[in-house]
């Protein structure tokens, strides 16, 4: 999910953008209303689709809460599995539970999705059980059919079961696109370098085929006999390749969103190692390089702060935002581990299609989260700012972002680096007058 201490994480670094940007703009004044406290590291929030106004927010720690159609916080969950999740670390952990979603129908099928990390399944090998960490799932759970704020706790479905040989580089954020079909972002299994157990030695995780880690999976949650395979995924046919992967070459995207607009892209923070960081648009059949390359960087997995003069980079997909890390490169940068945003939608017209994002902070011993607009230029390149919010020094840690149905964007945030207590906010993004 975040920043680890060495950069081996689930969201590393923003910085300054290199290579791809373009010209600078124009500041960008902000401020952060409170919107919900009381929570404990929320890592989604996402509309209820069912027209009552109502929002879906996951703690790590195992809960769904509801938050009602004038901001208040439910005191009951919604759902609670605690019980069905790996022990987290207070101080620090990348698993738990990780993303939620929708189905587009919920209003119809009352049907909606979790996706998290559970203790190793009984049914894995000797030596995964032996080393390897923990099962990544993805659930289908049904409202129940007394009570619109509580869902059915005896009524999961697994749709989806990855074993995982480390604690971290998740990813999981899961979301349903405007097609219909439910997209999962997987990181590359853990560790750093794409390397070491569970990974490729060869190629790294996040170029092979035949591993579902380090790719963005495509799913038809409707269709059950197809093993929840859509036919028109782009691998779909090969003897090389899982059908269920739609883009490959991530290393831990650490939360991804549909555009509810425009071409409706699909827009991920995805974490690099120690140098770099970038935010990628995800396609069929894209490879975003990971782990030939570190952002636009080539990428030696057995150096990884020495990037080669020069490398194989046919057929990768350029990411559109790179920025340095401050792991290895502290002169210019702007973070150590990026957050993933939306493109705004919202009321105020001069910030129509520019990608809000962050970073979870700049250090990991004290909060200093950082919060970025992205701007696409008329020569189609991206450019990005960090935003001046008016009123705060230092902002908590940026955990992830959020989106209204009215196209606003909200940050959420912790002020502990683990999933302890519940005394983290969710702030709406507004402009400062």
């Amino acid at each position: 999910m975040r920043a680890t201490l060495t950069g081996l994480t689930m969201a590393a670094a923003v910085g300054l953008a290199v290579g791809l940007a373009g010209p600078a703009q124009a500041e960008v004044k902000i401020k952060l209303e409170p919107y919900v406290t009381g929570v404990n590291a929320p890592l989604a929030m996402v509309p209820i689709p069912d027209g009552s106004g109502r929002k879906a927010l996951i703690e790590q720690s195992g809960k769904v809460r509801i938050i009602d159609n004038r901001g208040r916080l439910r005191p009951e969950p919604f759902l609670n599995i605690e019980s069905k999740l790996v022990h987290l670390e207070p101080y620090f952990d990348e698993q738990g539970l990780l993303g939620i979603a929708f189905h587009p129908n919920y209003r119809q099928n009352g049907k909606f999705y979790v996706a998290y990390s559970q203790p190793l399944a009984s049914g894995a090998p000797l030596d995964r059980k032996l080393w390897w960490a923990h099962t990544n799932v993805v659930a289908e759970y049904t409202v129940s059919k007394d009570d619109p704020n509580k869902a059915d706790p005896t009524a999961e479905k697994i749709i989806s079961a990855i074993d995982w040989p480390q604690f971290n580089h998740n990813g999981h954020w899961i979301g349903f696109g405007p097609d219909g079909k439910l997209y999962v972002s997987t990181g590359d299994g853990g560790y750093a370098n794409d390397w070491g157990i569970g990974h490729n030695v060869t190629i790294g995780n996040g170029q092979d085929l035949m591993s579902p880690n380090g790719k963005m999976l495509r799913l038809d949650v409707d269709s059950p006999q197809t093993n929840y395979v859509p036919a028109d995924n782009p691998f779909v046919g090969r003897s090389d390749a899982l059908p269920q992967i739609w883009a490959l070459g991530l290393r831990n995207p650490w939360r991804c969103s549909f555009d509810m607009g425009g071409n409706h892209e699909l827009f991920c923070g995805d974490v690099q190692q120690n140098s770099y960081e970038e935010v990628s648009i995800i396609s069929k059949g894209a490879n975003l390089g990971w782990r030939r390359m570190e952002a636009d960087k080539c990428f030696d997995f057995l150096k990884p702060n020495d990037h080669p003069a020069s490398c194989d980079k046919a057929g990768l997909t350029d990411p559109i935002l790179v920025y340095k890390n401050c792991t290895a490169k502290p002169d210019g940068c702007m973070g150590i581990s990026v957050t993933g945003g939306y493109v705004y939608r919202g009321s105020h017209k001069a910030w129509d299609g520019k990608y809000i994002f962050g970073d979870w902070s700049k250090s990991f011993s004290e909060m200093d989260g950082q919060i970025f607009f992205g701007t696409k230029g008329a020569d189609g390149k991206w450019t990005m700012e960090k935003a001046t919010v008016v009123g705060m020094e230092k902002l908590p840690y940026i955990l992830a972002f959020a989106q209204d149905e009215q196209g606003e964007v909200y940050a959420l945030t912790s002020i502990t680096t683990g999933p302890v207590g519940s005394l983290d906010t969710v702030y709406k993004i507004v402009p400062a007058n």
